[in-house]
């Protein structure tokens, strides 16, 4: 049996332990979570808030935490001996935080699949595969329409929010619309507060709508979507068109990636990882030859 230490509960933490009671070959050992609040999960595993404290060593750290907090909370782990799986979202900041995380592996003989999940992560592998079929081209990305759970949590981290709920609007081309509903807290000016919205990293490049709402729980649903469409050459041969869609529950789709992608790491030499560097078969129960059989 794999150990799994969830680190972080919300969302993505909660659907971690569903998809780890559904694996044949997991077992959750603990949950770290940095503070101890009124929603302690209610879980037949120790509750702490070091992972160091847990009576059972994991042999995998899977990180439910905000993107911005995945390098440090990740070296931790790595260097006392826990592979780590996070869901890193900053496209941008990818390449360096997998050589970040890669130093750390390496030296205490651990491993680090960074960016899993939904996208990156999933699709990731998928425009890789398209870019196999068609060397020459253009792919699109198209998301939504529904929540984006990393938006969201960059928009609950600027002081004077507190509640929000970003949803994707896709537009084509992969060009989008992020539509942003901010519950303000008292005293702090809502134009403020929209103006550090837009120009956050995470909405910079979009076109950003941010609306005063003072019922967010009201509008949350947690369904997402993609659309991916190539357009490219194979060889000579012009006009190859490839598409790939899914309608998703965003947080138990990226929960159950990173549960694959924690039973891939075990298989790894020491280092960090993107998904589109893990063999695919790594990431599925079973043994190869029966997956082979089946798949093949």
């Amino acid at each position: 049996m794999i150990n799994i230490a969830i680190v972080g509960y919300g969302n993505i933490g909660k659907a971690v332990e569903e998809a780890i009671e559904a694996a044949k070959d997991m077992a959750l050992c603990g949950v770290v979570m940095r503070t101890q609040s009124l929603n302690k999960p209610q879980v037949n595993v120790p509750v702490v808030d070091d992972i160091t404290k847990l009576s059972t060593k994991p042999d995998v750290a899977i990180l439910c935490t905000p993107s911005r907090t995945i390098a440090e909370v990740a070296e931790v782990c790595l260097a006392h001996g826990i592979n780590t799986i996070d869901s890193y979202d900053i496209h941008t900041g990818i390449w360096e935080l997998r050589e970040r995380l890669g130093i750390a592996a390496k030296k205490a003989g651990s491993r680090a699949i960074v960016s899993v999940g939904f996208d990156p992560g999933g699709d990731s592998v998928v425009r890789a595969l398209f870019e196999v079929f068609a060397p020459q081209g253009q792919t699109f990305t198209n998301f939504g329409p529904g929540m984006s759970m990393g938006h969201t949590v960059a928009v609950k981290a600027i002081e004077g929010v507190k509640n929000a709920l970003s949803i994707t609007i896709p537009l084509g081309t992969g060009v989008h619309r992020r539509l942003v509903y901010v519950e303000p807290q008292a005293g702090y000016d809502f134009g403020d507060i929209a103006a550090k919205i837009k120009a956050d990293p995470y909405f910079v490049n979009d076109e950003t709508h941010v609306y005063h709402e003072n019922n967010i729980d009201s509008l949350i649903d947690v369904g997402h979507g993609v659309n991916l469409v190539r357009k490219g050459v194979s060889g000579r041969a012009h006009n190859q068109q490839f598409e790939f869609g899914m309608r998703i529950n965003n947080p138990a789709l990226t929960a159950q990636v990173m549960v694959a992608s924690a039973r891939a790491s075990m298989k790894q030499p020491p280092g960090a990882y993107t998904m589109i560097e893990i063999p695919i078969i790594d990431m599925l129960d079973g043994s190869k030859e029966e997956i082979i059989r089946r798949l093949v």
